[in-house]
């Protein structure tokens, strides 16, 4: 039989379709009764954020390459205009489901626990007494309604602001015919009020439900016939041309001025919206039928976040859990020493976060470190990272901070941040033009009376304390001398003009990794075609390369068992006879979000593993600087091994991928419930652990 084509259309799923699968596995634990309430409320709220920046950028962009002419089929050989189409057809019936999920099962699961989101008929005489004051408080005097006739064009509308089209009848003071006007909501409003009341059973009401019930009071004496929300999402990748700019930073800041106004890509509107009016606001935004989605609520569900917060409600929450420690840091004060000792593998955010705050803060104390070298790709406001740092350049200590300002909607945080740095005398750098640099590395450079010493922290996820509570990620810190000195080189490449280095254990993008993970996979094929052990595990957040895809193919063609953990974009189609049918793809979506990349090749027995900060995708291959590390200690490594397996005998929170590319969720029937996020909750979690 002759070979297949393995570059083949129906061997792939589409990337934008598969995002969108992946997100109704988010909105399924919407609906997942196991799942605490507000706990699922928020899942709701993500699968909507999730959605708004898939519009903002990859809707975005197909649309500018139809306006451009098509461009490129997709690897499944869909043109631009059928994947708009398809994206059009997907999303629709995923908005169904999340209006669906939040006005039949949350809203009223919600009121039942005595944490009512109040509609305007729900409202007690008293209530609504206190709403219109408020109304003419706090929100009457920050509108400025906007009539609509040839003197007062369409008003320009902000990315994903909430506004109001009102219909009216009469005439104005200049005698004028009244019949549209659009009030728009200013961003400094809270959109969920809680009305007043002491306790847990505090209800509240959203800021559109106030707007449209007191409207009228905008027009004196002009009828109000009908008020509807709207709400417009627009194109968000910023564009700055890294051969024409001579300032990244001053570039970015004109850039981030122009995102609110970019060219619209998705209408929403209320579903009981006229048909002529959402007619006349398509042809304000140049929108037609594909771009528009009614819907049967709130415009934007992701503010209900906001109720998240505001009710104080333990018992329909996750639990509360402290991270663990590793044992041998319980009560030590000198990191350096446990670090000389052993290295320290982490995996949060079951363990601390706290070991590699606690590596930089010491490091800016300690008198006998001279140099302090960290890259920045997203660390949040207000970050105690880079508190360590400002507090280490203020006493004399040489820091360089690698800044990425190109991490996608972080870019006015990190502006931000490398600023003070600045101010304070760090040496900051935004990384190499025309590539983001996406590395976790942080290098402390210590004297000691064996001479200088690197200590390194590598992991697989960002500097940022909060999302190390949220995300599984990988950290290692050390000062083996070859990652030392790897990384040092690295830090060179980055801040001066060098030429690629020769590395002695890492592996860097975009020059080797690519070429590494095709090489691991062609090896493991020829030890399963030589009989010898082949297996790979890889785990990362989405799979797209071809070429990487291609070489599962060959190396599952050749009898690698291949169990792959993606969970989120898979252009990969396991299971197809003579294809991939030795290829498992599973999404693992719970509490946590998935995040570790882990590289896992049998090997013939002689195993190699790898940690990084890369997916398989061409952009972390080639656009972007990227740094996998090897786990070279064996009880790591089995650590590492043993947790991945808890993840693959995973069947309450996981889904598997079937060869049609639609998703099935595991079902245990009578086997033993595994959780893989609570398993591994409960066995670093809980004090301090035995992990080394």
């Amino acid at each position: 039989m002759d070979a297949p084509d393995l570059k083949a259309p129906q061997h792939y799923i589409n990337r934008e379709l598969s995002f969108l699968e992946f997100n109704q596995r988010v909105l399924d634990q919407a609906f997942d009764e196991t799942v605490p309430l507000l706990e699922r409320l928020r899942f709701l709220c993500i699968s909507c954020s999730n959605l708004d920046e898939f519009f903002e950028i990859r809707v975005a962009g197909l649309k500018q390459l139809q306006e451009l002419g098509g461009g490129q089929l997709a690897a499944d050989a869909l043109s631009v205009p059928e994947q708009l189409a398809a994206i059009h057809d997907r999303t629709t019936r995923l908005v169904d489901d999340q209006y669906r999920c939040l006005n039949e099962l949350l809203l009223p699961k919600l009121a039942r626990e005595g944490v009512p989101l109040l509609g305007r008929s729900d409202w007690s005489r008293e209530q609504s007494e206190w709403l219109e004051q408020y109304f003419e408080r706090d929100i009457e005097p920050v509108l400025s309604p906007l009539g609509l006739d040839p003197a007062r064009p369409f008003p320009r509308i902000q990315n994903k602001s909430l506004n109001f089209i009102v219909r009216l009848e009469g005439k104005d003071a200049f005698n004028r015919d009244s019949e549209l006007a659009i009030v728009q909501a200013p961003r400094s409003l809270p959109r969920v009020v809680p009305l007043p009341g002491a306790g847990a059973t505090r209800a509240c009401v959203l800021l559109s439900t106030i707007m449209q019930a007191f409207v009228h009071k905008l027009f004196t004496g002009i009828r109000v016939i009908g008020c509807y929300q709207f709400r417009v999402t627009r194109n968000s990748d910023l564009f700055v041309d890294d051969e024409e700019i001579d300032d990244l930073r001053r570039a970015l800041e004109g850039e981030l001025a122009h995102r609110r106004y970019g060219a619209a890509v998705r209408l929403e509107t209320s579903s009981d919206c006229p048909e002529d009016m959402v007619k006349f606001l398509q042809a304000q935004f140049a929108s037609n039928g594909l771009d528009t989605y009614p819907v049967a609520g709130p415009v934007n569900l992701n503010r209900l976040s906001a109720v998240y917060d505001l009710v104080q409600r333990p018992d329909l929450k996750y639990p509360i859990f402290t991270p663990g420690i590793p044992k041998r840091l319980v009560g030590s004060t000198d990191l350096f020493a446990c670090i000389r000792q052993k290295d320290i593998l982490l995996h949060h955010p079951y363990q601390s976060f706290a070991p590699v705050m606690d590596f930089v803060r010491q490091a800016a104390a300690d008198p006998q470190v001279l140099a302090i070298k960290q890259t920045l790709y997203r660390a949040g406001h207000d970050s105690p990272l880079v508190d360590a740092l400002v507090a280490a350049a203020n006493a004399g200590k040489d820091v360089t901070v690698i800044v990425e300002l190109r991490a996608r909607f972080d870019e006015e945080a990190n502006i931000e941040l490398s600023n003070r740095l600045q101010e304070a005398g760090a040496h900051v750098m935004y990384g190499v033009v025309g590539y983001k640099t996406h590395a976790k590395l942080a290098l402390v450079v210590r004297r000691e009376a064996s001479g200088i010493r690197r200590y390194c922290h590598l992991g697989t996820g960002n500097y940022h304390p909060r999302t190390a509570r949220q995300y599984t990620d990988y950290g290692l810190l050390t000062c083996d001398d070859e990652i030392g000195a790897d990384v040092h080189e690295l830090f060179l490449q980055l801040t001066s003009l060098t030429q690629t280095p020769k590395l002695n254990r890492l592996t860097q993008s975009p020059f080797g990794m690519h070429e590494m993970v095709l090489e691991k996979l062609a090896r493991e094929a020829e030890h399963a075609r030589a009989g010898r052990p082949a297996r790979v595990i890889a785990k990362m957040n989405a799979l797209v390369d071809p070429q990487a895809i291609e070489a599962l193919y060959r190396a599952s063609r050749a009898g690698v068992s291949i169990e792959l953990i993606v969970r989120g974009v898979c252009a990969l189609r396991p299971g197809v006879p003579g294809v991939s049918e030795n290829i498992t793809v599973r999404s693992i979506v719970g509490r946590f979000l998935e995040h570790s990349r882990v590289f896992y090749f049998e090997n013939g027995g002689e195993p190699d593993m790898f940690c990084a900060s890369a997916d398989w995708m061409e952009r972390n291959f080639f656009r972007r600087v990227e740094v996998a590390f090897p786990i070279r200690r064996p009880e790591h490594r089995a650590r590492i091994l043993r947790d991945l397996e808890i993840c693959l005998k995973d069947n309450c929170q996981a889904w598997l991928l079937q060869a049609d590319g639609h998703y099935e969720r595991i079902r245990r029937g009578k086997e033993r419930a595994v959780n893989a996020q609570a398993e591994l909750l409960a066995a670093y979690a809980a004090g301090p652990t035995m992990a080394v």
